[in-house]
């Protein structure tokens, strides 16, 4: 309405990425920053690249990513400003994005929940939400299953995994995650969620926990992918 052209007016919204001033019409990101997202196309693949990365660490029915991560490139920023700017509601529009791809896909329709990657606790408080949450919670406004955040909890705060290099982060996330909740999982197909994947070594930590539950099966869907 009129109050709301006012307020922009007032105090234009900057782009997440680039920093420029939205035009009328653009959320978040300007058109520009938009599309320079690089699409991965994972979800209608028989087999993609996450795929192969993931084949032989643990039994999963599919994984997709929705762009691909390049350092210093257009989606490190948005993820920079989902994760260490408090930028809540461009990590809920990019996880309508995701559910999008899902829904489109014809590989995801049997999922039954959506199980978010935990934070610790103490990151949490930090950080002030948990961004595999909020991705689900975008996912489910397009892609309708329900979120389970408590049936699986990261009880050991591990060091971050973007410090680290690729041959320690198996090591770093091993045993850091356990289920609290089988019951609520058994015999489903969980769909685990998360920003980044980069050598699958904090989904299959997550897949080693999930795997003690009964009748489970697991597919990965994650923003981004490092490729």
């Amino acid at each position: 309405g009129i109050v709301a052209s006012f307020i922009n007016v007032l105090f234009p919204s900057d782009c997440a990425c680039c920093g420029d001033v939205l035009m009328q019409g653009e959320r978040q990101l300007c058109l520009r920053c938009l599309n320079s997202l690089s699409k991965t196309h994972f979800s209608i693949l028989d087999e993609n690249a996450m795929e192969r990365k993931l084949a032989g660490r643990f039994p999963f029915e599919h994984a997709t990513a929705l762009y691909y991560f390049r350092r210093g490139g257009t989606v490190q920023q948005l993820i920079h400003a989902i994760k260490f700017h408090g930028n809540s509601e461009l990590c809920l529009m990019m996880g309508r994005k995701l559910g999008l791809a899902l829904l489109r896909s014809g590989h995801f329709d049997d999922v039954d929940i959506l199980v978010p990657v935990p934070l610790h606790w103490r990151r949490k408080l930090q950080r002030g939400y948990n961004q595999s949450e909020l991705l689900c919670r975008g996912i489910a406004e397009v892609f309708p299953r329900p979120i389970n955040r408590r049936a699986m909890v990261r009880h050991r705060n591990t060091k971050k995994q973007s410090m680290q290099e690729s041959s320690n982060r198996s090591m770093n996330v091993e045993g850091a995650f356990r289920v609290n909740r089988p019951k609520e999982l058994e015999g489903r197909h969980v769909l685990l969620v998360d920003d980044v994947f980069t050598t699958g070594a904090t989904v299959g930590s997550c897949a080693d926990a999930l795997a003690e539950v009964a009748g489970i099966r697991i597919s990965v869907a994650t923003l981004s992918f490092v490729g």
